[in-house]
């Protein structure tokens, strides 16, 4: 095949010293799905950023259709027919998709070009949307559509933009496996039409699925590059980290105890008023793992939300330790023992713009053990901040980074170590490995199981199937607001059997739920 792009001996060394690249080499062929895979912190995003001229390689060399190039920056590299869609969407919500499309680009008509020609834009974002099935309105709102949606758009941006090479940074991470498995189908589609992609991800069972290569990078450099179908999972995973890595969660059987968490008829509106959570009972012992599955958006977001009280109910009871919750503040609810990693770890995990120390004693702050009359211990948080830098491998430079700085895997750890630092009687923990890598997949489910042997009740809700069923005792499933099944995992149960439940067409007798 055409060798379409080479990176060779890329270093990156950032001013305080991080080495993010360390002598990578990358060679990516021409109609190819090319996986980059590795550990949290790894290099990935940098590279990438790198050829998408974001950031500037302290050397190396980038050769392009043959030719040697340097990219100033992103404009560069799109003028050269690269484009990269985020992790984090850089779409906004106000305007719409046609708008978000084409901004910076927008299409102009009438004297000295004053005027938008809004009906000759809607037709040629239509006529893209068509031609590459990425379906989605062109008139609605940004705010308004699903995550899937949202990343749709940003792949049709960077196509209206002419690019052939096309970077997906984390593409699954917030996606529902529906939209996965479109994603998925978008991509052949693309490779179909000579089109070449680079697909970042943690999760291996898409390298294998999707990528027809790999490169592996760990510790800031390049380890190897498979062909995927004559490579595998464990193969990938001991390249990645190491080691080998187990898939399977090992555990005891669970030895629930008395009730700490009792849910009644509870039901909670979404932000449009309309009924997410609907006369939702069920509760979790001490000791054991309650996980919820179902399609993400039948109500798992809000039912977490009030909970922890960042959502109002509508009516029905929340009862914690015999506490009645559903009055209680957000920072009353923090400090009754209850952990709560979010599934957001951005916007409500963490606050970016403060240092990891910070964020790791965020609501413990005012504790008496991290202060002295009105000051704040600073050598105290220093030691604590340390211990949990190295008990929970968050790969850093110091304490006093931003939380900003940090990969998404290592802001999650920061999270996690925050949380379960706190021994909480009762743990929330919702999408805990999204975006982590293998090796830190692990790691959480390891802490998580040995939460549970404290005899911490976990309530769990996951996208991932499969780590509902590894991790949790008992699975209550969603549809459409309401618990269609609880069912005991003493035996596993199949991924069919409860996507049966997940998908509506079965569904428990009200007494089998109730009890």
């Amino acid at each position: 095949m055409t060798v379409l792009l080479e990176m060779k001996d890329i270093h990156k060394v950032y001013p305080n010293g991080t080495k993010a690249n360390q002598g990578v080499d990358l060679t990516v062929h021409e109609g190819e799905i090319h996986a980059l895979v590795g550990e949290n912190g790894a290099g990935k995003s940098t590279l990438m950023k790198i050829l998408f001229g974001l950031e500037t390689p302290t050397s190396g060399e980038i050769r392009y259709k043959g030719q040697p190039v340097t990219f100033q920056g992103p404009r560069d590299a799109i003028k050269q027919g690269i484009g990269m869609v985020h992790q984090h969407f850089m779409l906004v919500p106000s305007l719409t998709v046609s708008e978000n499309i084409l901004l910076g680009d927008e299409l102009r008509k009438g004297f000295f070009s004053l005027f938008r020609d809004r009906k000759r834009e809607l037709t040629e974002v239509d006529q893209l949307i068509q031609r590459y099935t990425l379906k989605v309105d062109p008139q609605a709102k940004v705010e308004m559509i699903s995550v899937g949606q949202k990343q749709r758009v940003e792949i049709l941006k960077v196509l209206y933009r002419g690019a052939r090479l096309i970077i997906l940074d984390e593409p699954t991470a917030v996606l529902t496996p529906q939209e996965t498995d479109e994603l998925f189908h978008s991509m052949k589609e693309l490779v179909k039409e000579n089109y070449t992609v680079i697909f970042i991800t943690h999760k291996l069972r898409e390298v294998m699925e999707i990528s027809d290569r790999a490169t592996i990078l760990r510790a800031g450099k390049t380890i190897e590059t498979v062909q995927t179908k004559n490579s595998s999972q464990e193969e990938i995973s001991k390249l990645m980290v190491g080691r080998n890595v187990l898939f399977r969660v090992e555990k005891e059987e669970a030895k629930p105890k008395e009730p700490v968490l009792k849910v009644n008829h509870l039901t909670v509106p979404d932000d449009k008023g309309l009924e997410a959570i609907r006369n939702v009972s069920f509760q979790i012992r001490a000791g054991e793992i309650f996980g919820f599955a179902g399609v993400e958006g039948n109500g798992q977001t809000e039912l977490i939300e009030a909970i922890t009280g960042l959502r109002k109910i509508k009516s029905g009871q929340i009862e914690y330790l015999g506490q009645d919750l559903t009055e209680k503040t957000v920072a009353q609810i923090r400090a009754m023992k209850i952990g709560h990693i979010p599934e957001d770890r951005q916007t409500t995990g963490a606050c970016l713009t403060s240092t990891i120390s910070e964020n790791l004693i965020l609501d413990c702050c005012r504790a008496k053990e991290y202060r002295r009359g009105p000051f704040l211990e600073q050598k105290k948080i220093k030691g604590f901040s340390q211990q949990m830098i190295k008990d929970f491998d968050i790969r850093v430079q110091n304490e006093d980074a931003l939380a900003g700085s940090l990969s998404g895997g290592n802001l999650q750890k920061v999270i996690i170590a925050r949380e379960l630092s706190k021994n909480p009687k009762l743990l929330i923990a919702s999408q805990p490995t999204r975006g982590v890598d293998i090796g830190a997949i692990e790691f959480i489910h390891r802490e998580i199981i040995k939460k549970r042997d404290e005899g911490t009740a976990v309530l769990l809700v996951s996208a991932e199937l499969s780590e509902v069923i590894n991790l949790s005792d008992r699975i209550g499933v969603l549809y459409n607001g309401e618990i269609v099944a609880i069912l005991d995992n003493s035996t596993p149960l199949s991924e069919e059997e409860i996507g049966s439940y997940m998908l509506g067409i079965k569904r428990q007798e009200q007494e089998a739920v109730a009890e």
